[in-house]
């Protein structure tokens, strides 16, 4: 029973670790769009 608690547990924390990458990743390219188009605004 212990190593399918273990395996649960691993289990749960990798799939928090990829949902948080994800998110992540989502605001640094949001944030890389506005800057960009801040960018783009003052080349103008």
């Amino acid at each position: 029973m212990s190593k399918i608690n273990n395996l649960k547990f691993l289990s749960i924390l990798f799939l928090m670790a990829v949902l948080f990458t994800a998110a992540a990743c989502s605001t640094i390219d949001g944030a890389g769009k506005d800057i960009e188009s801040v960018g783009e605004a003052i080349q103008e």
